[in-house]
């Protein structure tokens, strides 16, 4: 799930029939096809708009891009221990349901209601403040803050009508984009005007990577990467999972990483950084230096059409997430209803407005932090729901262990509470507004009391 825009495998799942869960799938998924799978679910436009906001408070090379690496070995510690869970309780809901078995159903229902509402609300809310920036800068038109309502309320128009982009246009946006990054790391090497910026570590390069605006700036790093506890989801249908999962991760990740440190050397060897600081479209901008004003407006297009993509794919599964807790919980069954058309129609609306809510705050950064800290605690959980699973259940089936145990968990937890204290000491009211989130959904379980109907 989360705060990218890829979609979260998962999720699918929690939209589907109960009776889809009765059916054990097959292994037929090999390595470089999983790694594969990795690899496109990590992508997203999360690399497209990160380091105009990383570069607020981070000027050095070598720091810059220790983020990205530093980033990418979070997202692998969590991917490996999300594996072991989904291979140990192997149930269609993610954290929805990793909580309500290790911990209290409490906690599983906390951990869905942040799915259903923030962690495809944001999403949406984040690519259409992206789409409103790129498509003024494209095309010298129109106002971001009204072409990002716009966006929405058409795409939502069009699923509320049955009517939804399909498969292959969101495959084919993916591909173009992988397409577009090539080109971009390709071209950037030839670029004749290099920026004066060295990415070997200086005199006080390692103070910065400890410090309180690192683990800030690793905030939107770890927006870039989500997308990682989606390809965990897939290891029932890999063959040789104690094998090929840590296997394709691993590649996945790390190829992933190369891309990401890569791209962003391009960004800054090209382009000035103070062009770049605090911008969102610093793919358009670097664009222009690397190809020309033409080919950066062509590049900014392309980054448009994937987030039409983007913002369609969300506004097509995260209702049906909340669809599926609507005819779980009496408490929100009116969410459960859908139209003649099998449309749900009440967790689009919801959606939308919630959307819209995000998008009034005109503010990118306050959008990601507060996606972020909400989401953070839910994958915080889990991850320590591997060592808590170990105790507590030391005899279940675990067809697939966590390499190297228990350094992921732990390295994944330290990294994850440190960006937690620093966004709650620093953006004390996002962080508030996502820990009341996940609260407010533990206060509605509770609400139902002995109505509350577990998921069988």
């Amino acid at each position: 799930m989360h705060s990218n825009v890829t979609v979260d495998p998962i999720m699918t799942a929690m939209a589907e029939p109960r009776s889809v869960k009765a059916s054990a799938p097959q292994r037929t998924i090999g390595f470089v096809t999983a790694s594969s799978i990795v690899i496109a679910n990590i992508i997203g436009t999360g690399i497209f708009t990160s380091l105009g906001f990383q570069l607020a408070d981070i000027q050095s090379g070598f720091p810059l891009l220790m983020l990205w690496i530093i980033g990418g070995i979070a997202a692998l510690c969590g991917a490996l221990c999300y594996s072991e869970l989904s291979a140990a309780l192997p149930r269609s809901g993610g954290e929805y349901h990793f909580l309500s078995q290790i911990y209290h159903p409490a906690l599983g229902f906390m951990a869905g209601f942040v799915s259903a509402t923030v962690g495809f609300a944001a999403p949406v809310a984040l690519a259409a403040m992206a789409f409103g920036k790129y498509f003024e800068s494209v095309f010298g038109v129109g106002s971001p803050v009204v072409l990002s309502f716009v966006v929405v309320w058409v795409v939502a128009v069009f699923h509320l009508g049955n009517l939804r982009i399909g498969s292959t246009f969101q495959n084919l946006s993916t591909l173009v984009k992988l397409l577009l990054i090539g080109a971009l790391i390709a071209a950037g090497f030839f670029v004749p005007s290099k920026q004066p910026i060295s990415f070997l570590p200086v005199t006080g390069d390692t103070m910065s990577i400890f410090s309180g605006p690192f683990a800030i700036a690793l905030v939107y790093v770890m927006y870039s990467y989500s997308g990682w506890n989606a390809a965990s989801y897939i290891t029932s249908e890999i063959k040789r999972p104690e094998k090929n999962v840590p296997r394709s991760l691993l590649a996945g990740t790390s190829l992933v990483i190369v891309i990401y440190v890569l791209l962003n050397a391009i960004f800054l060897a090209t382009t000035p950084v103070g062009e770049l600081k605090g911008q969102l479209e610093v793919a358009l901008i670097a664009g222009k230096h690397i190809f020309g004003s033409t080919g950066g407006r062509a590049a900014g297009a392309v980054i448009c059409l994937g987030l039409i993509s983007s913002i369609s794919s969300m506004t097509w599964i995260g209702p049906r997430v909340t669809m599926s807790m609507g005819e779980d919980h009496w408490l929100l069954r009116l969410l459960g209803r859908k139209n003649t058309h099998g449309v749900p129609t009440n967790a689009i609306v919801l959606q939308l407005l919630i959307v819209n809510l995000l998008l009034l705050t005109r503010s990118f950064e306050d959008v990601v932090r507060y996606t972020q800290f909400s989401l953070l605690i839910c994958s915080l959980l889990a991850v320590l729901g591997v060592v808590v699973l170990r105790f507590t259940n030391p005899k279940i089936t675990r067809p697939y262990r966590v390499w190297a145990y228990p350094i992921p968990p732990v390295l994944f937890s330290v990294i994850t509470i440190w960006m937690m204290y620093y966004l709650l000491r620093w953006h004390t009211p996002e962080s508030m507004a996502g820990l009341g989130t996940a609260l407010f959904g533990l206060l509605l379980y509770f609400c139902a009391g002995k109505r509350f109907r577990r998921s069988e």
